[in-house]
């Protein structure tokens, strides 16, 4: 375990774009962690990402990054496929990991890192849980403000139709659902506060990829609580997330891709009129919420905090995910 008296030194498995664009610079603006190594299959390409973000050390594989001494945590953003075998392949080279989501490609793959010796910690990477907007939402919610809350609604979306890309790719775990449908899938088990008992899912795929392209999802919580949601790869990039409850609804403007380093808004309204006039807006100071879940794995590392969310966590997730899938194929109604 790392000296809780030093940062946490992080190592980046691959030059991907969520860790070079968000992930590292996220792990600079942290009180815990630096970034010192970064790994890819070309050392060429993993010094010129040293290069452009100040990391000291670049190497030309994946093994050779896990084998440095000097890093305590991996952070692994590498296709979905890749996600288990090199998060068990870090923990056995004795690294705590923060694994980009979702975990893995299904839930049986994911318990395989219940079996991972238990002194490393493992965490599916959902910073969304970590920004101040979500912990605000969360506090409102508890307080009663929105009386009891009994719907939550997401939409998320982006346009995709690259062939080339490896979100539209089956394989290797493309679609809607695997990426971005996770997150309002979270958003209902965080505000909450509880499992979905059963599902029913909707899902159309592109005839080409074969994946999941527009997929709806209604997921009952019991005691008349449900969350409903559409998420798609190809239609028009939109995001929003609504808390609804007995008295007032909470709406987070950009609940997932929140931008770094600035402030967010929420907005609470009770409904009178139906044109918001009695609405109030919330602002959320600034913050980088990928900052902030460096920081909350980093003090875990430390034993300062116990570790909120780790591999049991994310084995939910995906079974949750899995359930989603097999609606499709029954069309109708999966308990969990």
């Amino acid at each position: 375990m790392a000296d809780h008296r030093q940062s946490i030194r992080w190592g980046i498995l691959s030059t991907a774009k969520i860790g070079m664009e968000k992930v590292i610079p996220g792990i600079g603006r942290s009180t815990t962690g630096k970034a010192m190594a970064i790994a890819s299959r070309s050392e060429d390409n993993a010094r010129a990402a040293a290069d452009a973000l100040g990391i000291e050390k670049a190497y030309g594989s994946y093994e050779a990054l896990l084998a440095d001494p000097d890093i305590d945590a991996i952070y692994n953003p590498l296709p979905n496929h890749l996600h288990v075998p090199l998060t068990i392949q870090a923990v056995e080279a004795g690294k705590h990991v923060l694994c980009e989501k979702p975990i893995a490609l299904n839930a049986e793959e994911a318990r395989l890192l219940l079996k991972l010796p238990k002194d490393k910690l493992v965490a599916e990477g959902f910073m969304v849980r970590a920004h101040p907007q979500w912990i605000k939402a969360r506090e409102i919610v508890r307080s009663g403000e929105l009386g009891e809350l009994r719907a939550i609604q997401s939409f998320f979306s982006y346009f995709n139709a690259d062939p080339a890309n490896i979100r539209n790719n089956p394989e290797i775990g493309g679609g809607a659902l695997l990426d971005i449908g996770c997150y309002p899938m979270v958003a209902g088990r965080y505000f909450f506060e509880a499992e979905p008992q059963r599902l029913v899912s909707m899902i159309d795929r592109d005839p080409t990829f074969k994946t999941d392209t527009l997929s709806s999802a209604l997921l009952d919580f019991g005691g008349g609580r449900r969350l409903d949601f559409t998420v798609s790869t190809q239609l028009t990039p939109y995001q929003r997330l609504h808390l609804c409850g007995t008295k007032k609804r909470l709406e987070i403007l950009i609940p997932y891709n929140a931008p770094q380093a600035e402030a967010t808004t929420l907005r609470i309204d009770d409904g009178n009129g139906f044109v918001e006039v009695n609405a109030r807006s919330e602002t959320v100071a600034p913050s980088d919420q990928y900052a902030e879940l460096v920081d909350v794995f980093g003090q875990a590392i430390r034993g300062e905090i116990d570790l909120p969310y780790g591999s049991a966590d994310a084995v939910q997730n995906m079974a949750i995910l899995d359930a989603m899938f097999e609606s499709e194929k029954t069309n109708g109604w999966v308990g969990l």
